[in-house]
This record gives C-alpha cells, structure tokens and sequence, in this order.
C-alpha cells in the first residue's frame, strides 16, 4: 500500500487536514505546538468513480477501491536533525513513507499561533527541507566513513564513495538529494540509506475557504520554491476539508462547485501522488466485484497479474484486454468482444491507465 507522510512546522493545518481526509481518524487538532507527538495512521480508499460504472455494467455484489495510507507525522521545528521537538523521532517516521505532503501555511489567522511568529511560506519550507538534508548529510557523512576504509582495497566501495561524496556536496550546497542526478544503478546504492530528500515531495498549500478557487500570493511563492526542485503543488483548504465531513455525499459536489472547485484535497492529493510516483490502475470486473489494481507505469502484463497474485504471474498465459472507454461504450464485457474490443494480450504487453483485465493463467 502506498504510504504519504504529512509533514509541515506546528500548526499549520497538518492534523486537521489530516482527520477531514481520512474521516474517522482520531488525531488531536488542537492550537499549540506539538499536538501531535506519535504518528497518527489513517487508510483511505482512491477516489475512483469508474468503479461504479464497471459495478453496474457487471452487476457487481462489491466494490473495492485501491488505498492509500495518510501518516499524520508530528510538526519539524528548527534544529529537527539536532533534536529538537523530538525531532529524531519525527525523522524516523518520516523514513518510513513512500511520499512526502509537505503541508504549507498559506492563510492568516490570528487567533491560530505561527510558530514563527508570521506566515511566510519560503521561511517555513526551508526549514523543514533544511532540516530533511541535515539529516541526510549525517546520514551520508556516516556511510561515508564506513566506506572509505574499504575503498582503499575495494573497487565498489570506491564507486559508492565517489557516489556518496556527490550527493554529500550537493545537499552542502542547500540541494536536496532529489536534484543530484543519479543512473539506476546508482539509485540502488543509495536506496537503503533512506534518504529524506531523496523521497517524491507534494507542497500542499493550505488557503482559507475564501482562496480555494483562486489561490493567493503565498501560494505562488510556494510553486516558485517547487519549481525549483521539479515538485509539485496542490491548493487545498483544510477548513472546506473538514465543513465537507459533515456536509451529506450527496451534496458535496455541489459545495465544492459553490467555492468554485470540481474536488475536494483528497482527490488533489492522491492525484498529485499518483503522478509524481509514476503509478497507474487497471481494473478487473465480474460478478463476484469490480476492482481497482495499482501499478508502476510500463509494468507488463505479467507484472501487473502478479499484484492480484504470485501464481498469476508465475502461471501467465494471456490477458484478455479492453480499454474502460470502449467497454463502457459497448455496454457489455460479450459487446465488447463482439465488436472486436477486447484483446488478447501476451507477455511483453504493457497495462495501460484504464485498462480492464481478465488474466489467463495455468495453476
């Protein structure tokens, strides 16, 4: 399952976003720092409204979504990597998630403390993302004293030398290890140190309800900062966030369309992810329930049946194919076919976004 960390200083919005995303979590929302203190851990389903539309065409008994797990990680202050605010602990947590929601404050309020004293989003997010390299730099520093005793005598050790010291001068330089440019060999070498800046980042910038729509200046100056480093940014409003908690399903299409929006933060969000991770979903339907299956872009057939199951993989056949338009437009699973839609695939096919599969295997 896909883990997305929430990080951001205190009180900006973390926990709050974090509860109205996920529903029924319990963590603490409350106006002084370091409310939240051990992670909290919420599992929601995608978003996904061909689900539904597959359901009926199959007479479905269910539905199962794809999931994502939110962890709602205690706010970084100045001195994280030092420390300070538990600030080892919150790093620890952060090393465990395969994204990183870099939550914003991009809306003023004075009845909620900053703990800053002012909301200026390039100040806060250089704190967190220097303490993120801080952290690294240890890290690699570290590795770096192990490994230059064997490079004396050892060729690799050499290479993965030359590699850390790289990464080294570059997070010195204020870079992150995102921006150092890496072969996939190299990619393998560093992933067990788990580095923090190395991990996908979504600057989600939090406005007040007024700004949703249109954003503000701050929210510019948070996709100035992310521009610089390739990530992504997401408006989202962790007030509308937690009013739609409340407010009936049906009837939350039409506020978000009163605000001047098409979707709530959590679409936004899974949707950023989703893209910055490079990950697709193909669907399976039938009776029994309708789907939804999560891969890595350019995954082969084979690969993407070995999500469902190892013997589907082991045992792979063929695919039986049709993109989630053509089926929706021909009604059935048998039109589909008769119309010459559905496809027979092999081995070295590549799923495609959309794709609903029924997967041949031999036990």
């Amino acid at each position: 399952m896909l883990r997305a960390g929430i990080v951001g200083l205190p009180n900006v919005g973390k926990s709050t976003l974090f509860n109205a995303l996920v529903a029924n979590a319990k963590a603490d929302a409350a106006n002084f720092p370091f409310c939240t203190i051990e992670p909290n851990v919420g599992v929601v389903a995608v978003p996904d409204e061909r689900l539904n539309v597959l359901a009926k065409i199959s007479d479905s008994q269910q539905i199962v979504p794809t999931r994502i797990e939110f962890v709602d990680i205690a706010g970084l202050v100045k001195g994280a990597s030092q420390g300070e605010g538990l600030g080892n602990q919150f790093l620890a947590n952060i090393r465990e998630v395969d994204a990183i929601v870099h939550v914003v404050r991009c809306f003023d309020d004075e009845n909620i403390i900053h703990v800053s004293g002012s909301v200026d989003p390039g100040r806060d997010i250089e704190v967190i993302n220097l303490e993120l390299a801080l952290a690294d730099l240890a890290q690699v520093e570290r590795r770096i004293e192990r490994v230059r005793k064997q490079a004396r005598a050892n060729k690799d050790a050499q290479v993965e030398l030359e590699l850390l010291q790289r990464i080294s001068a570059a997070l010195n330089e204020g870079k992150s290890a995102r921006q150092v440019s890496l072969t996939d060999e190299e990619e393998v070498t560093v992933k067990p140190l788990g580095l923090l800046t190395k991990k996908p980042i979504i600057y989600a910038a939090n406005v007040a309800e007024d700004d949703l729509a249109t954003g503000n200046d701050w929210v510019e100056e948070v996709r100035q900062v992310a521009k610089q480093e390739n990530a992504k940014v997401v408006v989202v409003s962790a007030q509308v966030e937690a009013e739609l908690v409340e407010i009936p399903e049906e009837e939350r299409a039409d506020y978000l369309e009163s605000l001047g929006v098409e979707e709530g933060g959590l679409k936004s969000l899974i949707g950023a992810t989703y893209e910055l991770l490079g990950l697709r979903t193909y669907l399976t339907t039938g009776e029994k329930e309708t789907r939804a299956w999560t891969i890595n872009a350019g995954m082969k057939a084979p690969q993407a049946a070995g999500v469902i199951h190892t013997d589907f993989e082991r045992g792979f056949i063929r695919a039986e194919t049709v993109a989630y338009e053509d089926l929706v437009a021909a009604g059935s699973m048998a039109a589909a076919r008769e119309k010459g839609l559905l496809r027979s695939e092999g081995k070295d096919y590549v799923v495609q976004e959309g794709d609903v599969m029924l997967f041949r295997f031999n036990v």
